[in-house]
């Protein structure tokens, strides 16, 4: 997979980085976003594909994307499609760690030590390179504005942003009112995105143990899990610890 842009995960992030504070907005839900995210990516790749409320895995061969990679091997090792609310709510393997890593690592993101309360260490990060930023909210402002359907990846972004709660962040207060309600509605411009942002709300509203029985194009609500907080610095974890502790996940989902 080339690297001449970002992939939706990096986006999503982005997105949710606030220029003023260094903290990520709904950084709980953020990582169900994130997780959700890797298989939107993959879609778009055509690794993987949606067969209902399952992810199928249709061409197993890397992306070239490491982070994306561990989660395609995941799937592929399942065997048989797996349900999108059982991946996503499974435990989180810290993937707003690694992509903040990755994106301190390419230069996107500079980390800033401090302390809580004078005490308890913490890591903020300061965006770089603000034009990018910039960029991907600009493509949502325009998808918002004038009505035009956005192109898939675009879709998708809405569809994650609204369903982990970063309609409040991007949109503030009541002038913020309907810009929000048409970020939720281009959830329905981009099939596998709203597929994934409806299992994203599902795990959040915690009905992740039953099967969907609403229409595709239904939304089950929006949970909002978490505020504001500092990201926390820590090593990513290699693909192979990844791997392990996500195997253990996909066998319990399996009971489901």
């Amino acid at each position: 997979m080339g690297r001449s842009r970002r992939t939706i995960p990096e986006e999503l992030l982005l997105l949710a980085l606030d220029p003023a504070t260094g903290t990520t907005a709904q950084p709980q839900s953020l990582d169900l976003g994130l997780a959700g995210a890797q298989l939107v990516e993959l879609a778009l790749a055509g690794r993987i594909a949606p067969d209902g409320d399952r992810i199928a895995v249709v061409m197993p061969r890397p992306t070239g994307d490491p982070t994306l990679d561990s989660a395609l091997e995941l799937l592929r090792r399942r065997g048989s499609p797996v349900r999108a609310v059982n991946w996503i709510g499974g435990p989180r393997l810290g993937l707003r760690q690694i992509y903040l890593a990755y994106l301190e690592r390419c230069g996107m993101v500079h980390a800033v030590s401090g302390q809580m309360c004078g005490v308890l260490p913490t890591t903020r990060y300061q965006a770089t390179d603000t034009a990018i930023s910039r960029d991907i909210r600009a493509r949502l402002d325009s998808a918002i504005r004038t009505g035009v359907p956005p192109d898939p990846r675009t879709a998708a972004l809405a569809a994650l942003a609204h369903a982990v709660g970063l309609g409040k962040h991007l949109y503030p207060g009541n002038e913020g009112r309907s810009s929000r309600s048409r970020l939720r509605d281009l959830i329905r411009h981009d099939p596998m995105g709203g597929l994934v942002a409806h299992a994203v709300m599902d795990v959040q509203n915690g009905v992740a143990a039953a099967p969907r029985r609403a229409a595709p194009g239904t939304s089950s609500g929006q949970g909002s899990p978490g505020g504001g907080g500092a990201g926390t610095r820590q090593s990513a974890p290699s693909a192979s610890v990844s791997a392990q502790s996500h195997r253990g996940s996909m066998a319990r989902a399996a009971a489901h």
